[in-house]
Parts: C-alpha cells; sequence; structure tokens
C-alpha cells in the first residue's frame, strides 16, 4: 500500500482551495454580468407558449400547426417504417443518405440553383458559409442590420469585414472600393428585426460591376413572396449563394445553402459546422419534402397573407399618434423609445391576450427599440382589427400621460 505523506496531504488541500477560490471567482463574474443586464432591462428570459394569440412567431402561413400537412407527414412517414429515429453521425461519417442528396437537389431545382447542401439551422449555415468561404486578404461587407449569424460567421473568418449603412448604395459602393481579394456581400431580403427589403437589383448590379459575390439570406422572405425574393425577381445568376430557411414559412427546421457544385462540394471539405454536426434524421428531412410540395400547390396562401398584412395596415393608429412600419412583407414595427416603453406596451398587450413581442437595445440599436409584429394567415380579420384597436387606446393613453 502506498504511504501518503503530509506534504502530499496539504498540497491537495492547497489545490481543492484554490479550486474552490477560482470557481467562486468564476461565479461571481458572471453574476456581475447578469446583474448588469438587469439593472439595464435587458435580461432576457424563456417564457413558455402562452395561448395568446400569435403575433410574433415566424410561423407565416401556418404551416407549423397546420392538420393538413400534419397529415401528409404522417401518412408519408408510415410508407417508411424502417426509418431510424436518428441519424448516427455527421453526413461524412454514417449519417449521410441518398434520400438527404436527392432532396438537395430537387430544392435547387425550385430555386433553379445547381445544387444545395442542408444544414441543421439557419444559424449554421451562415456560420459555416460566412466562416469557411472567405479567405485571409478577402473582404466581407455586410449590411448594418445583418442577422447575428453573418455576423458570428464574418468574426470566425480571416477576411476583412466591413458594415453599410442599412440600404444605403452609396455606402456599400465605397466600402467595395476598399474591399481586398475577393469581395464577399452580405444581406437579407427582408430584414428580420426592421422588415423592410434590400434593394436586390441595384445591389446586385452594383456587385457585378465590381466583381463582388453577392450572398442572400432569403430566411424572412422564402414562403412569403414565392420561393424568396431571388426567384422573385430572376436574379438567381447574379448572386454567389443564397441561404435559404425552413424554420419560418415552412413551419420546420433547418436550412440549406444554394450554389454551384463547386460551392456544395467545398462547404462539405471545409465548412466545420457541416463536417463536425449530427445529421439531420430522416423524420426531419422527409417534412421538409411535403411542405416544399404542400407549398408550391397553395400559392392562395400568399395573397391570404397580404390581405392580413393589408388589412393591418389599412387600420393602425396615423404616424402622428405611434410610429409605425409601413412594410411589404409580414413584419411591421411599432417604434417607441427606450427599452422600458416597449416592455410596457408588451406587457399591456399581452395581458389583453396579444403576443407581440419587445424587441430591445442591444439586439437592435439604441433608440431603435420597438414592437414587432408578425402577421400570419392563421390571424382572424376579428384579432388583427382588435389588435389595432388596442394600440389606438394605447396610444391615446401614452399621449394622455
Amino acid at each position: 500500500m502506498t504511504k501518503i505523506t503530509n506534504k502530499e496531504t496539504k498540497s491537495s488541500s492547497d489545490m481543492v482551495v484554490k479550486n474552490d477560490f477560482t470557481a467562486t471567482c468564476i461565479t461571481d463574474s458572471l453574476a456581475e454580468k447578469l446583474n448588469l443586464i438587469k439593472t439595464k432591462g435587458t435580461i432576457r428570459k424563456l417564457q413558455y407558449e402562452n395561448g395568446l394569440y400569435d403575433f410574433s412567431s415566424n410561423d407565416y402561413l401556418g404551416f407549423a400547426r397546420s392538420s393538413a400537412l400534419k397529415k401528409k407527414i404522417s401518412n408519408e412517414l408510415k410508407i417508411h417504417p424502417l426509418h431510424l429515429l436518428g441519424a448516427t453521425g455527421s453526413r461524412l461519417l454514417s449519417g449521410n443518405t441518398k434520400f438527404a442528396e436527392q432532396l438537395e437537389k430537387e430544392i435547387a431545382a425550385i430555386h433553379h440553383a445547381e445544387n444545395g447542401l442542408i444544414f441543421n439551422s439557419g444559424y449554421t449555415a451562415n456560420l459555416a458559409l460566412f466562416y469557411s468561404v472567405p479567405q485571409k486578404n478577402d473582404t466581407i461587407i455586410y449590411d448594418e442590420l445583418i442577422h447575428a449569424s453573418v455576423i458570428d460567421g464574418a468574426r470566425l473568418s480571416l477576411a476583412k469585414r466591413f458594415k453599410f449603412r442599412h440600404n444605403d448604395l452609396e455606402d456599400l459602393e465605397k466600402k467595395i472600393k476598399l474591399s481586398t481579394g475577393h469581395c464577399y456581400v452580405a444581406v437579407e431580403s427582408v430584414y428580420s428585426m426592421d422588415g423592410d427589403l434590400a434593394d436586390l437589383l441595384h445591389i446586385a448590379r452594383l456587385c457585378r460591376d465590381y466583381g463582388a459575390r453577392l450572398i442572400v439570406d432569403e430566411a424572412h422572405a422564402f414562403g412569403v413572396y414565392g420561393t424568396g425574393l431571388v426567384d422573385v425577381l430572376h436574379i438567381q445568376h447574379a448572386v454567389f449563394a443564397r441561404v435559404v430557411t425552413f424554420g419560418k414559412a415552412l413551419g420546420l427546421h433547418g436550412a440549406i445553402i444554394l450554389g454551384t457544385e463547386l460551392l456544395r462540394d467545398y462547404l462539405i471539405n471545409f465548412a466545420r459546422p457541416f463536417i463536425y454536426s449530427t445529421a439531420a434524421p430522416f423524420t426531419q428531412l422527409l417534412p421538409i419534402k411535403i411542405a416544399y410540395r404542400h407549398l408550391l400547390s397553395h400559392p392562395g396562401e400568399q395573397l391570404k397573407l397580404q390581405h392580413k398584412l393589408s388589412l393591418l395596415k389599412a387600420h393602425m393608429p396615423p404616424q402622428e399618434q405611434l410610429r409605425s412600419s409601413m412594410n411589404p412583407s409580414a413584419i411591421q414595427c411599432v417604434f417607441l423609445d427606450g427599452n422600458s416603453a416597449v416592455m410596457q406596451f408588451s406587457t399591456e398587450l399581452q395581458k389583453r391576450g396579444f403576443d407581440v413581442r419587445a424587441i430591445r437595445s442591444p439586439t437592435v440599436p439604441e433608440g431603435r427599440e420597438r414592437l414587432r409584429i408578425c402577421i400570419h394567415t392563421h390571424n382572424s380579420d376579428e384579432e388583427i382589427l382588435a389588435l389595432c384597436d388596442h394600440f389606438h387606446q394605447l396610444s391615446k393613453n401614452s399621449h394622455a400621460k
């Protein structure tokens, strides 16, 4: 039996004390950061389903709750009783299937692209694309309101980064002139927090004139505008890559990067979020296939959504009473001054049965805090009119104070 000396016992005791001290310092540091955002009123908390009228989700066409779509998916799954519950590994190990590759080709054909590569989410798709494709001495230029996933991917890249003023083509051109190497320009076709549209035609022309590669995130345009604004405008040839997500209008989960065969092969070999992630299982892929078919066979849903949107815009308080957006997309905004104001309005609307969320700084720039209103096909006309009526009441009360 090995004898433990007093020296060894003391050393072990010192290590325990040191570890306890380190753990306490880390805990204090985390608590301090949380307390700081609590003081600022910007702390985030998870919320359960609340049973309120939905004016906050990205389920624009109601596919996530569609009984018809659920039935189609359920019936189709019964035809494949031997499917595995999980993918069992990454696509480069045991997780690839013929079905996945055929689905990618089918989706790419719908969008008039050469091919595509499916990712587990829009976030990981953007992370992979911007991390792996631009190289050292290349340049990434993105709209200042671009989604956080693009910014995070660009930060991981060795390329230089510039942001340009939102939808400002003159500023974009200035930044392109400062670029080195291959230049990649990133925009959202519909901006997720503001709901306005990118000027894709002029941006594509500018990129063509300077030899820049345009990347378009179609997350909030897909399904709302056909199969995306790039397809609606017929500028597929002018776009280097597109990210189309399945978690908004399609009501599911996952995303695809669309581009050339060369881009797909490159991502398979160099995109770490793809290489080292467990693949999407069959039970996730099959619903994507069915939902695409459902989308293409129900173009009336998009017209229905436009009717709901027109109804909201026609009955909202005038601008002199309440500053609001008049976007053509399914995302509308009511702008208020400060985090406390948007939180107060949001809380009051939720008390009245309407799930309208406050978007606070730093998610949006300070001074641009807003209530984000998402319109869906499943919102009844009565719900929309009642929401507008509450905005009238709240805006009058606000002015009275």
